[in-house]
């Protein structure tokens, strides 16, 4: 029987020409190095900075914005972050030049509870003599039980600032507060491996933190062995191991035609909206893989805590050998869509230098870029441009903010952007689900967009086969990845238990949480067997290992071995075995050191394992 019911599909909006609205007033020509929020309670309330000491505001949504000066005993000296909690607080976090005391000596944090009308004088973080701070960052946990209205900042502390001396060092600092930015807690070091303090290549920086799911603080950041991350799972208490992320070709710190200093430090993303990608931690960061004349962004994920990172993404889509720099990165955590800012020169010559946008709605796997400046610009190097752009976005409102430069006076700009994208349903028909030795095999037809002439049939089985799976979900079923006329859509495994049945349903989701269930598929708990797979001994292991697994009746079984991006390398057992106790043994060929995955599949049950191999 042929089942008719709409396909929620998110479609690639037409872009047109998206309007720029200054934030700078016109009477200053040197603002630069911009950042930008958006109150979480009110969203037409926006709050945006500047170096060394400039503070923007809008209520109506970016239409407007007034400006001004930010002062503070402590000195008011540059690399602005500004963040709202979810009591309407905002905070402006910068370095230091105290009246006494030291170019930045630490760094200060200042508070406003009136959307930035008036500021506390600060507190200051880190004072360490006659050690420097510089490059901080700060989040705040908005919605987890234990850590809720907790602020987090990391930075760099330096033993000397600029210094060539193989004694000095840089490290990765943290600090939390617990009472609405009032007072901090004394710092503690981050980075297991110190850099130097030439503030180049070598140098740690970078450090951005995000908030998980269960109130996990992780960041990431560049330096010497490249882009490292570390986590804490006790709101900032104590802090693990460092994990490498990705190698940074050509440094962190590069030239690009036309700026006075460049650099591709790393920003660290979790998703905690309830999209189909909760969870996940993204790291992007821009550097010169492809040549110094060929400036890319990129970004990686990892979907199990930090543990392991998967492929590397390019961001930038263009095929060009032109620069794209300054980038930074944001998720909604209403809708879960992931935008990026950089500034990208793939349609200009010489110097010339557009703004754009890119957008994922894929959980970072593919991005659409597009133009959102309305005119190029030509920097130059005499002018400091600063060290980053920024954005944010709030349930479909989207405000990259970045400086531009017109001979030599700098404004700052941003274009408001509504990612109001139209879902289209689309008619089905034909859809067939059966149960199949632990898979699900669905079958669907879509309207064809080539003619009317009937419909496209499209079939697809949802097994550890599918080239197209990401996540396993617990029961041992995958989600899957479509397309429709080159679009992506989601498909996802839902189930329950019903009258002794495990009721299972074809769930396809938008990333507003809207969701259609096609028709059910109901199994016989009974029928399906029990299964148990034990720790392979030994674990780490070389030259071979040993994997006892449990069968509770006789089954189908399929134990396959995977590596850390997800592809199955090799499988091990692949047939009808009957119920009791098993061994299979593993014995690597030609494979690198590190941790493997071990997945068993037995009709609707699933199960996997880490395991490490050493050569």
């Amino acid at each position: 029987m042929k089942i008719l019911f709409y396909f929620i599909l998110l479609t690639l909006t037409v872009f047109s020409q998206i309007p720029n609205v200054r934030v700078s007033s016109t009477s200053s020509n040197d603002p630069e190095e911009v950042v930008i929020a958006i109150n979480p309670s009110n969203p037409d309330i926006l709050a945006a900075g500047a170096n060394i000491s400039y503070f923007y505001s809008s209520t109506n949504g970016g239409l407007n914005w007034g400006q001004k000066n930010l002062t503070s005993s402590l000195g008011v000296w540059g690399d602005p972050c500004v963040i709202f909690d979810a009591d309407n607080n905002l905070y402006f976090a910068h370095l230091s030049n105290p009246m006494q005391g030291y170019w930045i000596d630490r760094i200060v944090v200042q508070k406003s509870t009136n959307y930035g009308v008036s500021w506390n004088d600060g507190a200051g973080i880190g004072y360490n003599y006659p050690k420097e701070q510089d490059k901080e960052w700060l989040a705040v946990d908005l919605s987890t039980p234990l850590y809720k209205g907790n602020i987090y900042m990391t930075w760099t502390e330096f033993d000397n600032y600029g210094s060539y001396n193989s004694q000095d060092s840089s490290r990765i600092l943290f600090s939390r507060s617990t009472d609405k930015g009032i007072t901090w807690s004394q710092p503690k070091k981050v980075s297991d491996r110190s850099g130097n303090c030439v503030d180049e290549d070598l140098t740690v920086e970078g450090a951005v933190p995000a908030v998980g799911l269960n109130g996990e603080i992780y960041t990431a950041w560049s330096g010497p062995l490249g882009i490292m991350f570390d986590r804490s799972t006790d709101g900032g208490i104590t802090w693990g191991q460092d994990i490498f992320v990705s190698d940074q070709p050509g440094g962190w710190d590069f030239d690009i035609p036309g700026i006075n200093r460049c650099n591709g430090l790393p920003v660290t993303l979790c998703d905690t909206s309830k999209s189909p990608f909760r969870g996940h931690i993204y790291v992007m960061w821009g550097d010169q893989r492809n040549g110094t004349s060929n400036t890319d962004v990129w970004l990686k994920k990892s979907t199990d805590g930090g543990n392991t990172w998967g492929q590397l993404t390019k961001i930038n889509d263009d095929q060009t050998d032109r620069h794209q720099f300054f980038p930074w990165i944001t998720i909604d955590q209403i809708t879960g869509i992931i935008y990026a800012v950089f500034y990208d020169r793939r349609n200009t010559t010489g110097s010339a230098t557009d703004v754009y946008l890119a957008k994922s709605t894929d959980g970072g796997a593919t991005f659409h870029n597009f133009k959102i400046s309305q005119s190029s610009f030509t920097p130059t190097s005499s002018v400091f441009f600063g060290d980053y752009s920024n954005i944010a976005a709030f349930n479909k409102k989207v405000y990259p903010i970045w400086m531009r430069m017109d001979g030599t006076s700098l404004s700052v700009w941003t274009a408001i952007y509504s990612d109001t994208s139209n879902i289209v349903p689309v008619e089905l028909t034909g859809f067939n689900g059966f149960y199949e030795s632990g898979r699900v095999r669905l079958e669907w037809a879509t309207a064809s967009e080539l003619n009317n002439k009937g419909f496209e049939v499209e079939r697809k089985l949802f097994n550890s086969n599918n080239p197209l799976l990401t996540n396993w979900h617990s029961l041992g079923f995958v989600e899957g990845k479509g397309t429709f006329s080159g679009k992506s859509v989601y498909y996802f495994i839902d189930s329950e238990n019903r009258s002794g049945k495990r009721v299972y349903r074809l769930k396809q989701t938008d990333y507003d949480g809207a969701y259609v269930l096609s028709k059910e598929i109901e199994i016989d708990n009974n029928s399906q067997p029990g299964i148990k797979l034990r720790q392979n001994y030994p674990n780490p292991f070389n030259p071979s290992t040993t994997i006892g697994y449990e069968l509770s009746v006789e089954a189908q079984v399929k134990i396959s071995i995977y590596n850390s991006l997800g592809e199955e390398i090799e499988v091990l057992i692949d047939k009808t075995l009957p119920g009791g106790e098993h061994e299979v043994e593993f014995k690597p060929r030609n494979l690198a050191s590190g941790i493997y995955l071990v997945r068993m599949i037995s009709d609707a049950k699933a199960a996997e394992m880490k395991m490490i191999y050493l050569r």
